[in-house]
This record gives C-alpha cells, structure tokens and sequence, in this order.
C-alpha cells in the first residue's frame, strides 16, 4: 500500500516548539522558525536581552508567538523560567531547538592550550552544558515523543583555522547528542545535530578571517554553493516530521558536501 502523507503546510500542525537563539534576521534559528511555522507549528520565542529585543520581536510577532520571553542562559533561573511558562501554559512540548554559542574573545581568539579556565568554563557552559540543561527541562513535556535539535559545525571534527576552543566545544556538543539521544531514544525523543556550513551570522563575525573561510567553502563545496538560513530551516524542520521518527543520535550537515572535502 502506498503511504498517504498529509499535505506538507500542515505537516507539524498541532505541534508546539521552542526556539533558543533567534538575534536578527539573519540569525540560522530565524530561518529554522520560518520552517517550523510553515509547516503549521506553534512557537515559543525567546531573545537574549534587553537589547537584542527590538530585534526579536517583529520576527516573534511574524511568527505570531504566543510565548516570546528573555532567555540567557548564563542568568540563573532564566532557563527554568521559559520552561516553567512553556509548562503552564502548553502543558507539551514537541521539538526543541537551541541554537546558541558563546566564548569570550580572550578564549576564542587564543590557542586552545592557552585558553584560561573561567574562559573554557564559559564557552562550555554556554555552548554546550545550556543544551543538555534544556533538554533535561524538555524531557518531561515530551510525552508522546518530540525532537531536540543544536547547531554544531566542521570545525567540531578538523581543525579549522580560527575556530579554535569553539571546536572544541562543539566536538563536546556533538557527543552529548549521542548520549541524550540513547538516553531518550526509548520515550521516542529524538536528538540532532545539525552542521551547516559556513553562514554570515552575527556569531559568526567574531571569528577571525570568517570571509576567506566562506570562499573557501564556496569553491571547494561540491554544490559551489553557500549555504542558506532557509536551507538549514528546511532540513531541520524535515527532521521534526514523523516521517524523521527513525533518524536520531546523527549530525546532519547542510554545507553543500564540504564536509567530504580533504
């Protein structure tokens, strides 16, 4: 018997998800967001201050987020806020999608042997423990399944000039989602990492020489093609659908085959 898939604008209709990392229009949680309300889902938003949210807002508000609150997870207790609210309010959640990273410029800018502890510290716990304290939030809401997601990158499995102690972090990332999704796989939660490509992000403009790493990508890719933020979106918002329950525990990279490159 040929399956009958319902039709793709509604696919993740009745769904509801959170996104942690929208900072502009640019930003890659923007474009995943896009997807997921294409696709028919509900969205909670958060942004990271007072002054990204002016930024955030407009992009909530053409979302029509009906939960849009401050989240910065180096603030203690603002994590268990948003999941409080999430609690009260939806009562479920279905996916999850943390898309933020942090390491202070004296850590991030310096050789990985030199980086100081409060520096390490700080990258790890921003860019990698924040994920596994949202995932441990989201767990409980899950409760007929769902689908957590984070960014990594290339730089997490080579060294990639620049990235320095950032892919050391993401390499920490990339195994915490292989533990989280053995762990959660029985209660039919799955967990992802997904890899794009080089992207002119506002995270990305505090790495080093980011432009000559763009052209290199761009010519060295297979698909001699950048990678988009809707391009990301639409590949991690497939990931969501139930047509995707089987596929977990993997990074999933949207950089046009770079990453087969010697």
């Amino acid at each position: 018997m040929i399956p009958v898939y319902p039709e793709t604008k509604v696919a993740l209709k009745g769904k509801k998800g959170l996104v942690v990392g929208i900072a502009n229009d640019q930003s890659i949680a923007w474009g995943c967001a896009r997807a997921f309300r294409a696709l028919g889902a509900e969205l909670a938003v958060t942004y990271l201050n007072d002054r990204a949210k002016k930024h955030v807002e407009p992009l909530a508000q053409a979302l029509e987020a009906p939960i849009f609150m401050p989240l910065d997870v180096m603030v203690e207790g603002q994590t268990e806020q948003v999941f409080g609210r999430i609690t009260k309010e939806w009562g479920q959640l279905d996916f999850l999608l943390h898309s933020i990273a942090f390491s202070p410029k004296e850590a991030l800018h310096g050789r990985v042997v030199d980086v100081g502890r409060e520096g390490f510290l700080k990258t790890m716990e921003v860019s990698c423990w924040s994920f596994l304290r949202m995932a441990h939030l989201a767990e409980p809401l899950m409760k007929n399944g769902g689908t957590m997601f984070t960014m990594t990158y290339y730089g997490s499995q080579m060294v990639v000039e620049n990235y320095n102690i950032m892919g050391v972090a993401k390499a920490a990332l990339e195994s915490a989602v292989r533990y989280a999704a053995a762990e959660l796989g029985p209660k039919g939660i799955r967990v992802h990492a997904i890899s794009p490509g080089p992207l002119a992000t506002r995270a990305a403009s505090g790495i080093p020489e980011f432009d000559e790493l763009m052209d290199k990508a761009q010519s060295k890719a297979p698909a001699r093609s950048l990678v988009s933020i809707d391009d990301v979106g639409n590949a991690t918002a497939f990931l969501a659908l139930d047509g995707a329950k089987l596929m977990t525990g993997g990074v999933l990279y949207i950089d046009g085959g770079y990453h087969i490159i010697d």
